[in-house]
C-alpha cells in the first residue's frame, strides 16, 4: 500500500445535466468528479491552484486511468476520495468513488501531475520545493 501524504473526501450528487441518454451519468463527467476531489485535497496541504501559480508552477495532468465499476445514477450521493501517493517526481493521486448509502465502491482512478515552470514553460523532471516542502 502506497504512503498517503495528504487525502481529502467530497461528497457529490449527481445532477441531471450529467446524466446521459442510458439514464447514468455520462463518462466524461468522472473527470470532473475527480477534480473536484483534488481540489480539496489540495486545499489540505494548501497547495491549490493559485498557490501553485503563486509558487511559479502549472501542474498539468499528463495521465488519467478510470475503471468504472458500477454506474452513476440520476441524484446519487457519491463519496469522492483522493489521496496523494507520489510526491517526488510527480504528483499521483489515487480515487475511489463510493456510494454514500451503501458504502460500495463504484469507481476507482488515478491522475498523474508533472511540475511545469511558468517562466520557462519547461516540465520539471524532479518536484518542486513548493510542493516537497509541504511534507
Amino acid at each position: 500500500m502506497p504512503e498517503v501524504y495528504a487525502s481529502s473526501t467530497a461528497e457529490i450528487e449527481i445532477p441531471f445535466h450529467d446524466i446521459d441518454i442510458m439514464g447514468i451519468a455520462w463518462h466524461g463527467h468522472y473527470a470532473k468528479y475527480l477534480e473536484i476531489a483534488r481540489c480539496a485535497m489540495l486545499e489540505t496541504i494548501d497547495y491549490n491552484v493559485p498557490a501553485m501559480r503563486d509558487s511559479g508552477y502549472a501542474w498539468p495532468v499528463v495521465e488519467m486511468h478510470i475503471r468504472y465499476a458500477q454506474p452513476l445514477k440520476f441524484q446519487q450521493k457519491i463519496a469522492v476520495e483522493a489521496s496523494l501517493v507520489e510526491i517526488e517526481n510527480r504528483m499521483k493521486i489515487n480515487y475511489r468513488i463510493f456510494d454514500v448509502a451503501s458504502g460500495k465502491r463504484l469507481t476507482k482512478a488515478y491522475t498523474v501531475q508533472v511540475a511545469l515552470c511558468l517562466k520557462t514553460n519547461e516540465m520539471l523532471f524532479a518536484s518542486p520545493r513548493a510542493l516537497l516542502d509541504k511534507f
